[in-house]
């Protein structure tokens, strides 16, 4: 018996760490104290079936879920896949763009929008706001018409909490209210991501932010406006895309030095443009934006597609040495994973480009070949674009583990990320976690099946998958909401190329 309470404790301290609260805060929300939730999570608490689902709903974690449990993957292999794939549109711009149609007063249709999670969660606490969102047809358009006023005192906490991407309300409304909260964000358990660097890109714009209470209290000074260049101190996506926002609502011009030029960042500049705010320097470090006291347009905007998801399935691809044609991939954003690739062995071929239908990013179609892969010569590491993308690198350690030799790779960005990727031992990898940061992968690797429970971040969890495709005999991933944050049926579509995914719940 103390066995499964010790197990469930660690359910729950995985669940909130995830979620990045604290015991204070989990003991806020429940209506109890530190010290009971130091009890639970050691498994030194009796609970009741009722307080399990109250810490699950609190969580946002199915430690014990009424009526229909969390849902698992049942994989048989190993998988030869074949024929073509459309990739997605990408994720991290469809929520970017959500939070970006809080700056328009008028109607904002968003094309091929990912029907995630991460999309969902975000959705309920725009509709809490008084923001009235529908789904148009069966293409996944999106329309959104924001109310004459917000009403942000009845935002949806439980939500909100269940998404970093809320941080990124911060610009938008700044120009709207005076003062304003917004609950504490979740997400990935990556790390202790500081929410600093969001600060010092906004303090300029007059945002004061403190975090008291699970809440960022925020106030605006109005007499405060961007005098000189902002430089950010982190040149981080959401933070860029932050400045991005708040500069389009301030008359005048304002310069954005070490700005990020990935993906979504340029999706939302190519938005912004549509809202008829001038944006400059879109690809670069410094981008110069020319905004407007008030925006009210009918605006219509489909994003690109997703880099990190065309990575996803070159990955499944390499490792179950399969061919097949990845279509509507976005290049400029994945130039630097394909030249490592190569350098290790990667054999495929590629179309002519062509346009997305932002107008804007440049596509084209990959056609993958069964390939005999070797160690890179230096180690993986991401950087900024246009650098290896730091969400691509998880993917290098199931292909490391295919390749002949030793690979090492440098998760630099993360402190937690690394140590879900000696997850891939229980299949039959050979991976070495020398500090929180950098594991050595040898290969090659002929993997075997096992149940492994999903880890609560979202590449890594992709990996397993995977991985599992070519493994040997059956595997069972189990709870796998994290996957679901962020890509759309991915089991579905991975079964139309002859993968034998299927979707259960424990009865």
């Amino acid at each position: 018996m103390a066995d499964y309470k010790g197990r469930i404790g660690n359910l729950i301290r995985d669940a909130r760490k995830h979620r990045g609260l604290t015991q204070h805060q989990l003991a806020d929300l429940l209506g109890t104290s530190q010290s009971a939730i130091n009890r639970i999570e050691k498994g030194h608490q009796n609970l009741s079936l009722e307080m399990l689902a109250r810490i699950g709903a609190a969580l946002d974690s199915e430690i014990v879920a009424l009526g229909a449990g969390p849902t698992h993957l049942r994989v048989d292999g190993p998988t030869t896949l074949s024929g073509s794939i459309d990739v997605k549109t990408s994720k991290n711009a469809g929520v970017a763009l959500l939070c970006a149609s809080l700056l328009n007063k008028g109607r904002t249709t968003l094309r091929k929008v990912a029907r995630i999670e991460e999309v969902n969660r975000l959705l309920e606490v725009l509709n809490s706001l008084g923001v009235a969102t529908r789904w148009v047809g069966d293409e996944n358009d999106l329309e959104i018409i924001p109310p004459a006023e917000l009403n942000l005192a009845d935002i949806d906490e439980g939500a909100a909490r269940r998404t970093r991407s809320v941080i990124m309300f911060l610009g938008p409304l700044l120009h709207r209210v005076d003062q304003f909260e917004l609950p504490y964000a979740g997400g990935c358990n990556l790390g202790e991501r500081t929410v600093e660097p969001h600060m010092s890109a906004l303090r300029p714009f007059g945002l004061e932010v403190k975090a008291t209470d699970g809440a960022y209290h925020a106030s605006v000074n109005r007499a405060i406006e961007p005098g000189r260049p902002i430089v950010l101190t982190e040149r981080g996506d959401t933070v860029t895309e932050n400045a991005l926002m708040a500069a389009a609502l301030h008359p005048g011009t304002t310069v954005i030095r070490n700005a990020s030029s990935n993906y979504m960042v340029q999706d939302l500049c190519f938005f912004l443009r549509k809202l008829g705010v001038g944006v400059e320097g879109i690809g670069t470090t410094t981008l110069k934006v020319t905004g407007k006291s008030s925006i009210d347009v009918d605006v219509d905007y489909s994003p690109s597609e997703d880099p990190i998801e065309a990575m996803s399935l070159l990955a499944a691809a390499i490792v179950t040495r399969s061919s097949i044609t990845i279509r509507r991939v976005p290049i400029e954003f994945l130039e630097i994973e394909l030249a490592t690739l190569e350098e290790m062995g990667f054999q495929y071929d590629r179309s002519e480009e062509y346009v997305a239908n932002n107008g804007e990013t440049r596509l084209v179609d990959l056609t993958t070949h069964p390939s005999d892969l070797v160690a890179p010569l230096d180690k993986i590491h991401p950087m900024p674009f246009p650098g290896l993308n730091i969400d691509n690198l998880p993917f290098f350690a199931v292909i490391a583990a295919v390749a002949d030799g030793q690979t090492l790779l440098h998760d630099w960005v993360y402190e937690n990320r690394a140590i879900y990727l000696t997850e891939l031992n229980k299949l039959g990898a050979q991976v070495k976690l020398l500090d929180p940061h950098r594991v050595l992968v040898e290969g090659p690797t002929h993997f075997s099946g096992a149940e492994i429970v999903c880890p609560p971040a979202l590449r890594p969890a992709v990996v397993l998958l995977i991985a599992m495709l070519a493994s040997k005999g059956r595997s069972v991933l189990r709870s796998t909401y994290v996957i679901h944050r962020g890509y759309e049926d991915l089991a579905e579509r991975l079964n139309e190329l002859g993968a034998n995914i299927e979707t259960f719940r424990d009865i």
